[in-house]
């Protein structure tokens, strides 16, 4: 058995991805009288991130249980000590990246979230799967949160916050990426910027897309 696998962590995920599935996002008023082009435009923009995310702050906006499986894996794979998250949310998939620190026998997950409701809900998750004393959530923009203060190696960065931002987040964090660290973007395709870069022909990243809505990246040495 695993951290993932067992109590309370398996139990705990499974009831916090039923209340995800009962949610709708799409019933919020911030996606109200919006079709495509408008909703692209919307998570696009670097100027009303806030104010989308601030009306999303009872949702939980979660990955995909693929997702999540995968952050674990990927995190157990590379044995990752190291750990940034942008986009904490009511914490599923940083309840994924704990539960891997704690089967390769501890480390550190920095997770930044700028809504204080959903970073009380996160905390209590974390507490209630038993993990919490491996997590830092810092709460506010993540331009600043993750501006400072970083370990000097990170193994694994999970893009998960607002999509206009993941070319300056990857900025922030770049210089202390390790040779083979893993970056795992959600939702990357509303973030053209951003796949153009990691998937810059002799740049400094491989990358492919992963499912439907997931970008997985490596940084070359």
């Amino acid at each position: 058995m695993t951290t993932l696998t067992s109590a309370p962590v398996a139990p705990l995920l499974q009831h916090l991805f039923e209340e995800a599935d009962a949610a709708s996002p799409q019933s919020s008023p911030a996606f109200a009288n919006l079709d495509q082009s408008a909703l692209t435009r919307l998570m696009q923009s670097k100027t009303q991130y806030r104010e989308l995310y601030g009306q999303l702050k009872d949702q939980p906006l979660p990955v995909s249980r693929e997702t999540g499986a995968l952050l674990y894996m990927l995190a157990r794979g590379i044995g990752a000590k190291h750990i940034v998250e942008f986009g904490t949310s009511f914490g599923i998939s940083t309840l994924h990246l704990a539960a891997a620190l704690r089967d390769n026998g501890g480390g550190r997950l920095i997770t930044s979230e700028f809504e204080p409701s959903k970073v009380a809900r996160a905390q209590a998750n974390l507490v209630a799967g038993g993990v919490a004393d491996l997590v830092e959530i810092r709460q506010g923009d993540a331009l600043q949160t993750l501006a400072h203060d970083l370990p000097e190696r990170i193994d694994l960065l999970l893009l998960d916050g607002a999509k206009s931002l993941y070319p300056d987040i990857l900025a922030l964090v770049e210089s202390r990426l390790r040779p083979g660290a893993m970056i795992i973007a959600d939702n990357a395709d509303y973030c053209p910027e951003y796949l153009a870069e990691v998937r810059l022909p002799g740049g400094r990243y491989l990358s492919i897309p992963f499912a439907d809505d997931v970008e997985l990246s490596m940084r070359l040495g």
